[in-house]
């Protein structure tokens, strides 16, 4: 069987925001961006990486969600435990230093974790949890 995953979904509440963290700051080009009845929906992905993306969407955009479930969804994205990623890099420090110096929350510097890894933790503009992996 030949399965690849194609995209993931990230919730933001600032499309502008969202977008100047993944271009800007991440370097990830932007492969559409979408806009539909006040809200927008923005494709990014990792140059040179055409067949994945992550979509950057309304946590409101989904018609059959309650009043509840949004103001769930808004609490728990204020958090930061609603959604999150892990991203690899070969230049974990030169990519931590890149991070801070754009004023990105840092959650965790980076550290050799006992499971095996060595990675950081940010969080991007929407409070969704960034785990950046350095690639072997």
């Amino acid at each position: 069987m030949d399965i690849t995953i194609h995209a993931s979904f990230l919730p933001h509440d600032d499309p502008d925001a969202s977008l100047a963290f993944y271009r800007d700051v991440l370097g990830f080009e932007v492969r559409n961006d979408v806009g539909y009845d006040g809200m927008r929906w923005i494709t990014v992905g990792p140059a040179g990486q055409p067949d994945t993306s992550i979509v950057l969407q309304p946590p409101s955009g989904d018609p059959g969600l309650t009043e509840d479930e949004r103001r769930t969804i808004s609490e728990m994205m204020a958090k930061g435990t609603y959604a999150g990623v892990v991203l690899a890099t070969t230049d974990l420090d030169g990519l931590f230093e890149r991070l801070r110096a754009n004023s990105v929350e840092v959650i965790q510097e980076p550290a050799e974790q006992p499971y095996g890894v060595r990675d950081c933790a940010v969080r991007d503009p929407a409070g969704n949890m960034i785990r950046i992996q350095e690639a072997g």
